[in-house]
């Protein structure tokens, strides 16, 4: 994954998404109800099972001591536990595994949606902020689940739909995090491949759709629901687990490059006026260039100004009006200019690649926002000249 961009890796994702969805659907009107109900239902449960107890394996074994691997590890258990104990119930009374006839959801269906869209929260709620899900906090966020489910057989009202959407208030939650993540990548690496905002976006868009369809499938007379909702649960589970796996914890990385440079500090002086630093910053950027190493982080900035990643990052901001990965971009795009008028023949993909971006499709993007015009465009004005 780490060699396809995230524009790339976004269609991939789209494309079996939507092809995972429309043949499950097409298939499902060609599968006889009491095939689906008592065949091909209980194959789809044992594999969803498989993979999940399997995933969770993969990904305690190799979590490497990090919580947002850990928080997904647990997803999968209790999914897996779940399904599994399913099934175990099909095995011991004579009823199908999942009956397509009901037009309202019972407790149990409830119950067991709103966990599971719980658990599933937790590893997006580690990864956009981490600690931040604490065994306290879960509970208040479980506690109007159950009172709803309480009220539900106490009043004359149902509550069934409003208690069918409760995990998407959860979500909402984590709608709030997602801006503040991606300020924070922004401020503390140069490349954003496979630690920005696209990737859980598409882990929330699985989400939502397999819950989305699980309503529905309980409120309706149809199996077509439910043949799609297990496809996309399987897909979810895979995908999700070998995204996550290979996936770097952005936070980690952070905190690591923190550790190495304190292990290796020196003495430090008492520090310079701004306009000293700045000046020291500028000189060591125009002759180390470091901005050519897609792994360049803010951190790395230790080098050259004694200041913590915190001050580091206020310092960018008040001097140059930018996050650091906009001003990283700035020196990889004015390197780009100097490559593109000495070497007007050369790609864009090798001009990206000598600037230190991680892809065409990124240098293109960011040299469009930054000078106006396509790089292409830009050359040919400037060898027309």
């Amino acid at each position: 994954m780490g060699k396809i961009s995230q524009y790339k890796s976004g269609i991939i994702f789209s494309v079996i998404l939507t092809t995972c969805v429309g043949l499950s659907i097409w298939l499902s009107h060609y599968i006889p109800e009491d095939y689906f109900d008592n065949v091909l239902t209980p194959i789809l449960l044992v594999s969803a099972t498989t993979v999940a107890l399997f995933g969770a394996w993969l990904v305690f074994k190799h979590s490497e001591g990090l919580r947002v691997r850990r928080a997904w590890g647990w997803a999968l258990l209790a999914w897996g536990v779940a399904d599994g104990a399913y099934i175990l119930f099909w095995m011991v009374t004579p009823a199908p595994v999942m009956n397509m006839g009901a037009y309202e959801l019972t407790t149990y269906e409830l119950l067991l949606g709103n966990m599971l869209g719980w658990v599933l929260l937790l590893y997006p709620g580690e990864a956009l902020r981490p600690g931040w899900i604490n065994w306290k906090r879960a509970l208040y966020h479980l506690l109007p689940m159950f009172a709803l489910v309480a009220l539900d057989y106490v009043i004359p009202i149902k509550l069934a739909p409003v208690i069918a959407l409760y995990p998407f208030a959860l979500l909402a939650l984590l709608l709030n995090h997602m801006h503040a993540y991606q300020v924070w990548c922004e401020e503390n690496f140069s490349t954003l491949d496979n630690i920005d905002i696209e990737w859980i976006m598409r882990y929330l868009v699985m989400m939502t759709l397999v819950g989305v369809v699980y309503v529905y499938m309980c409120t309706t007379h149809s199996h077509t629901r439910g043949f799609t909702q297990q496809w996309l649960a399987l897909f979810m589970l895979a995908y999700a687990t070998e995204q996550i796996l290979f996936r770097p914890d952005p936070w980690a990385l952070v905190h690591q490059a923190e550790k190495q440079k304190a292990s290796v500090a020196e003495p430090r002086s008492e520090l310079e006026p701004n306009t000293a630093n700045r000046e020291k910053l500028e000189a060591w950027m125009e002759q180390e260039k470091p901005y050519l190493n897609p792994g360049f982080k803010l951190i790395d900035l230790q080098g050259v100004l004694p200041l913590n990643r915190t001050y580091l990052s206020q310092f960018i901001h008040t001097e140059y009006g930018c996050s650091f990965y906009q001003f990283v971009n700035r020196y990889r795009i004015e390197e780009a200019k100097r490559l593109k008028r000495e070497a007007p023949d050369m790609r864009i993909g090798e001009v990206s690649a000598r600037c230190g971006f991680s892809s065409p499709t990124v240098f293109s993007r960011v040299f469009t926002e930054l000078v106006g015009v396509t790089p292409r465009e830009w050359a040919s004005k400037i060898h027309s000249a």
